[in-house]
C-alpha cells in the first residue's frame, strides 16, 4: 500500500471544488423534504416537546459520530467513490461493490427519480397537471439536471451553493421570525423535560428512522474526494461544518413548529412547514412554503445527481462496472457515462414505478447498513494499515465511532422487526448485485 493519499491512477476529473462547495454540497444533501415532511411521523411516535427536540439532537450527534469516521477514511482515500473504495480497501472488492451497487443504483438513482416525482407533485400544487404530464416532467427534470452536471463539476456545484443559500436563510429566517412576528404559542413547547423517563425505547427507535434519514446525506463530500482541493484537510472539515449547521438549524426549525403548533395539530400536519407557517403568519404564507419546498427538493435532487455518478464512475476504473463507466469528459472533465447511466435509471423507475413515493421505504434501513459498515471499515484499516498516513484521525477513537454502530444497529434492529418488507426488500437488492460481480470478476481474469 502506499505511504501518502493518492488519487486513482485511472481518475481524470479535475479538483474543482472549494471548501465551500463541499460544505454546501452536504447541506443541500442532508436538507431537502425530510424537515417538512417528518415531523408528523416522529411527533406521533414522541408525543413530547423535549422528546422531539432531544430525538433531532440525537439524530445530529449521531450524523457527526459518523461524520467523525468518513473524514478519517475520506483523507486517507481522496477518491470518488466514498464507501465503495473503504470498503474494498479494508475488506475485499466484494464487500465494496455490493456496498456500491446499492448506493447506485437503489439509493442515488431511487432518490433522484423520488425527488423530481416529489418536485412534479410539489408543483402541481401552483398549476393543473395531470399525472402524464407530472411523469414527463419529472423526466425532463431528470436529464435536464443531469446535463448541468454534465458539462462541469462547478456548474453543479454552483447551483448547487445558490439553492443551499436559499435553503439555509429561509429556514433560519423562519425559525428567528417565528417567536417575533407569530402568533403561536410558548406553552406548547412544555413540558420540556418532565416525563422523558416515561417514553418506550421502541418508540424512540422508530420515531430516530425519520430523522436519520432527514439527516441523510451528511456524508456527501467523500464520494466526490477526488474534485475536492486540498481534500486531506477539507473533506473533513465540510463534514462537520455541514453536519454542525444542519443540526443547529434542524433544532431552530423543530422550536419553530412546536411554537407555531400543539402536538395533536403537529401530529395530523402532512406538511409540518406549510401548516406551522399558515398558523403563525396567516394563509399567504402556505404558498411562499410552498415555493420554497420546491426550491429546497430542487437542491438536492441537484446534489444527488452529482453525487450519485461517482460511485459509478469508481467502480468502473476498478473493472467491477459496466464497460464506458470509467470515462470523463475530454473538455468537462466529469464522469460523463456514469451521469447519463444514473439519468437513464431513474427515469426507468419513473416509467415502471410512477410517482415512486412510497417506493423506497428501506432507504434509512439500506443507508444505515452502508455507514454501519464504513465504521466498520474504519477498524480493519487502523489494524491491517498501522503505518498509512492518516491526515486526519478520528476523535474519541474507538468509543465515539463504536456509539454510533450501537445505535445505528439499534435502529436497524427496531426498523426490522418493525417494518420487515422494505428491509427485506432492501436485502434482497443488496444481493441482487452478486451475479454481476461475478461476471465483472470474470472479464478481469
Amino acid at each position: 500500500m502506499s505511504a501518502t493519499p493518492e488519487a486513482h491512477p485511472g481518475d481524470r476529473l479535475s479538483r474543482e471544488l472549494r471548501l465551500s462547495d463541499a460544505t454546501w454540497l452536504v447541506v443541500s444533501g442532508v436538507i431537502g423534504s425530510g424537515i417538512f415532511l417528518t415531523p408528523a411521523a416522529i411527533a406521533g411516535q414522541l408525543p413530547h416537546p423535549g422528546a422531539i427536540l432531544a430525538v433531532w439532537a440525537l439524530g445530529g450527534l449521531l450524523s457527526l459520530a459518523g461524520a467523525l469516521a468518513n473524514a478519517e477514511l475520506g483523507a486517507m482515500y481522496p477518491r470518488a467513490g466514498g464507501d465503495y473504495v473503504y470498503l474494498r480497501e479494508a475488506f475485499h472488492p466484494l464487500a465494496g461493490f455490493l456496498v456500491g451497487w446499492l448506493t447506485f443504483f437503489v439509493i442515488y438513482a431511487g432518490t433522484v427519480a423520488t425527488l423530481a416525482a416529489g418536485f412534479a407533485a410539489a408543483l402541481g400544487t401552483f398549476v393543473v397537471i395531470d399525472s402524464t404530464q407530472a411523469l414527463l416532467l419529472a423526466i425532463a427534470l431528470v436529464w435536464l439536471i443531469s446535463a448541468l452536471n454534465y458539462v462541469g463539476v462547478r456548474w453543479g456545484a454552483l447551483a448547487n451553493n445558490i439553492t443551499a443559500v436559499i435553503k439555509v436563510t429561509a429556514l433560519a429566517g423562519f425559525a428567528c421570525l417565528a417567536p417575533i412576528l407569530g402568533e403561536g404559542r410558548g406553552e406548547n413547547l412544555l413540558p420540556l423535560v418532565r416525563g422523558l423517563g416515561d417514553l418506550d425505547l421502541g418508540a424512540l427507535g422508530l420515531a430516530l428512522s425519520p430523522v436519520l434519514f432527514s439527516y441523510l446525506g451528511w456524508n456527501s463530500s467523500v464520494y466526490v474526494a477526488s474534485e475536492i482541493r486540498d481534500p486531506s484537510r477539507n473533506v473533513p472539515r465540510s463534514l462537520f461544518l455541514g453536519v454542525a449547521l444542519c443540526t443547529a438549524l434542524y433544532l431552530l426549525v423543530n422550536v419553530a413548529y412546536l411554537y407555531a403548533l400543539p402536538l395533536a395539530e403537529l401530529q395530523g400536519a402532512p406538511n409540518a412547514g406549510e401548516a406551522a407557517a399558515r398558523a403563525l403568519f396567516g394563509e399567504v404564507s402556505g404558498g411562499l412554503v410552498g415555493a420554497f419546498v420546491l426550491a429546497s427538493i430542487l437542491g438536492t435532487l441537484n446534489a444527488t445527481v452529482l453525487v450519485g455518478p461517482r460511485i459509478a464512475y469508481a467502480m468502473a476504473l476498478d473493472g467491477l462496472f459496466f464497460r464506458g463507466g470509467e470515462r470523463a469528459h475530454r473538455t468537462y472533465r466529469t464522469p460523463s457515462v456514469a451521469i447519463a447511466v444514473q439519468a437513464a435509471t431513474a427515469s426507468a423507475i419513473l416509467l415502471l414505478l410512477g410517482s415512486f413515493e412510497r417506493a423506497l421505504d428501506y432507504t434509512t434501513f439500506a443507508i444505515l447498513l452502508a455507514t454501519l459498515a464504513d465504521v466498520a471499515a474504519l477498524y480493519r484499516l487502523r489494524r491491517s494499515q498501522p503505518d498509512r498516513v492518516r491526515p486526519y484521525r478520528a476523535w474519541g477513537y474507538p468509543w465515539v465511532p463504536a456509539l454510533y454502530c450501537v445505535a445505528s444497529a439499534f435502529v436497524a434492529a427496531v426498523l426490522l422487526w418493525e417494518r420487515p418488507v422494505e428491509c427485506l426488500v432492501g436485502l434482497g437488492l443488496l444481493g441482487a448485485g452478486l451475479p454481476f460481480y461475478a461476471a465483472f470478476s470474470r472479464r478481469l481474469r
